[in-house]
């Protein structure tokens, strides 16, 4: 990256203690709100798991993850917006190698009464976890409003805060 270019994204200085406020570069930004708006599509991140379909939902990971890798693609470094990347998808992996690693888990994961649906459900509940933080971060620090439907995962603030 050359001196224009960093100055360019320079919006502020701070004193008494050093420090510099920038904008990220406007790919960047175009990504991570692709990555927002293709995400707040995503029903599996927010439905009510009762509602949810577990075949259904392995196929909407996997084009989670194979759209993540595409965005990844078109990075070009590993700044923090490829790393909250690398993240969810590597959620998506293990959701992924969790509910597939015993048939029974999407055949009957929708069933309350089978065994299946407890270790469905944990790997739901697991992936909205993950990506209820990244997605935060991705939307704090490029300044991106979150539909509602998807800011359901976020994480909650504490009182303290």
């Amino acid at each position: 990256m050359k001196f224009r270019e960093i100055i360019s994204r320079i919006t502020g200085f701070s004193i008494p203690i050093f420090g510099i406020q920038w904008n990220p570069p406007e790919a960047e930004c175009a990504a991570a709100k692709r990555v927002l708006t293709f995400l707040e599509d995503r029903r599996v991140l927010y439905i009510p798991s009762e509602m949810e379909v577990p075949h259904y939902c392995v196929e909407s990971i996997i084009r989670i993850r194979e759209f993540l890798t595409d965005e990844l693609g078109k990075l070009h470094s590993n700044n923090e917006l490829a790393q909250n990347l690398r993240a969810m998808r590597s959620a998506c992996r293990k959701f992924l190698n969790t509910v597939q690693a015993d048939d029974h888990i999407v055949q009957f994961g929708a069933r309350h009464d089978h065994f299946a649906s407890w270790i469905f459900n944990a790997a739901v509940g697991e992936l909205r976890g993950t990506f209820g933080i990244h997605i935060a971060c991705i939307a704090a620090s490029h300044g991106l409003d979150i539909e509602d439907d998807l800011a359901s995962i976020l994480p909650i603030a504490s009182d303290d805060d």
